[in-house]
């Protein structure tokens, strides 16, 4: 089964004491469980006409039940921290900037829009690219290829990138094409993140300096995203 990251899922995997016990749920049951509603049923019943399971399944099935519950656990903690942001946030021009773009929630645009403060602190947007940890230097030879991280990177602000980015290439079709097609181009997930990253950034660049919010407009996405 996909999308194991939706939270519909996890209620599932934590509904019973052993994931054996999830293939013989009836219709009425599935429909109780949070998230669940028809169209996941049908997608559960779906999986359950061909489940099987491993011998060892018993051995780790609360394992993965307790991770699952962990998970959501954090899922909780993670909405709750970002409705006590989002107030501060719309106090925050810089923050209120980063956010309107689509997937920079309000812990990665108060982390970001924090550690940025001052857009004069970088000449140009390749300078911003650096601190974000968007622009890797080049560290290639004549007999390998390869990038290494710039001394100038702020971890914090990565990791909020890394975050955000990933989530707007869920959320905006152009973007997630761009994604794919680095990846089919052989990049690694983080790579194609970055590269994505990248882009962006002139985004977050451009939208600070004309002091606007971020519109989706196709052929802008287009542009934004075009391949050199």
């Amino acid at each position: 089964m996909k999308n194991v990251d939706s939270r519909w899922y996890l209620h599932f995997l934590t509904c019973r004491p052993s994931l054996r016990n999830l293939a013989t749920m009836r219709k009425e049951s599935l429909l109780k469980i949070k998230g669940v509603g028809k169209k996941y049923a049908a997608v559960i019943a779906s999986w359950q006409k061909e489940a099987h399971f491993s011998t060892d399944v018993d051995l780790v099935s609360s394992m993965i039940i307790e991770d699952a519950k962990r998970i959501l656990a954090l899922m909780e903690a993670i909405a709750t921290i970002e409705q006590e942001l989002e107030p501060l946030c719309e106090q925050s021009d810089l923050a209120g900037i980063i956010g309107s773009i689509p997937g920079f929630g309000p812990i990665s645009s108060a982390e970001l829009a924090g550690e940025i403060d001052d857009l004069s602190r970088f000449p140009q947007d390749m300078s911003l690219a650096l601190y974000l940890g968007m622009a890797p230097l080049d560290n290639s030879s004549g007999k390998k290829e390869g990038c290494k991280v710039a001394k100038s990177v702020n971890t914090r602000t990565k990791a909020a990138m890394m975050v955000a980015v990933a989530h707007h290439s869920w959320q905006v079709e152009e973007s997630k094409r761009y994604y794919e097609k680095k990846r089919l181009e052989g990049k690694k997930h983080n790579q194609a993140i970055r590269s994505l990253g990248r882009h962006l950034v002139r985004v977050i660049w451009s939208l600070i300096k004309e002091k606007r919010f971020y519109e989706i407009r196709e052929e802008n996405e287009r542009n934004i995203l075009k391949m050199a």
